[in-house]
């Protein structure tokens, strides 16, 4: 009965959800280092992350999922692994990292650093709702 209840109250806001809007959202913050990830439209986490060091770059804007990677490794960088990685941009990508002491501060060449727990929870996202349904914004 009380689970009736939530779902009678909730449906005016469900109906009101445009068609387009996406189901997961990955707001990233770059002046914060934060990332902030919205389900169906609510807030569900607020994660620290990495961004570009001086003398690179994050780039700003709305994307799309084009292609997830449970493991990857930078043929760039070494090699240097990056776990659950969702490519978004021209080789950018959101993925976790063994540098989690620098969370919370500029230091990646370009892409978004995650802690792997918090990645591998994104990726899990991204994979159940589908990368049509996920949108990833970067903001300054």
């Amino acid at each position: 009965m009380r689970k009736l209840f939530w779902l009678v109250l909730a449906a005016p806001l469900l109906a009101a959800a445009p068609a387009s809007a996406a189901a997961v959202v990955a707001k990233i913050d770059i002046s914060e280092q934060k990332m902030r990830v919205f389900v169906n439209g609510f807030p569900r986490y607020t994660w620290d992350v990495s961004t570009a060091r001086r003398g690179y770059v994050t780039p700003i804007g709305t994307y799309r999922p084009q292609r997830l990677e449970k493991m990857w490794h930078s043929r760039k960088y070494n090699m240097s692994p990056m776990p659950h990685s969702i490519f978004y941009h021209r080789g950018y990508a959101i993925h976790g990292t063994d540098a989690i002491k620098n969370l919370g501060n500029p230091a990646s060449h370009g892409c978004v650093r995650l802690h792997p727990t918090n990645a591998e929870r994104l990726f899990s996202l991204a994979k159940r709702y589908g990368m049509r349904n996920m949108r990833i914004e970067v903001v300054r």
